[in-house]
C-alpha cells in the first residue's frame, strides 16, 4: 500500500520515538493536533486529514487515553531513511 510523502514523514518521526497529542473541545471533537518529536520539538506538518488517513490505515493508535504512537502496521508501511535510527 502506497502512502503519501506527508504520511511517510510523520511515520518516520513516530518511528523515531515521537507522539501525537490531541486536544478535544466540549463536544469531544478534535480541536488541535500536535506531533512531538523524540527531542520534544513540535512538527507543524500534521493536519486533520493526514491524521485520519493514518488512523484509517491502522498505522497509528492510542491506548487508554495516551498519545497516539506508531503501530507495527505503521512500521511496515514506513520505508527506510538514512537519518532513521
Amino acid at each position: 500500500m502506497d502512502i503519501s510523502r506527508a504520511e511517510q514523514r510523520i511515520l518516520h518521526l513516530l518511528a523515531q520515538g515521537g507522539r501525537i497529542e490531541i486536544t478535544r473541545d466540549d463536544d469531544r471533537k478534535i480541536e488541535k493536533l500536535q506531533l512531538f518529536t523524540r527531542e520534544g520539538w513540535i512538527f507543524s506538518g500534521l493536519d486533520l486529514l493526514t491524521f485520519r488517513k493514518l488512523k484509517q490505515k491502522k498505522a497509528i493508535r492510542s491506548q487508554g487515553g495516551r498519545p497516539y504512537r506508531i503501530t507495527e502496521r505503521g512500521l511496515v508501511l514506513v520505508r527506510a531513511e538514512l537519518n532513521n535510527r
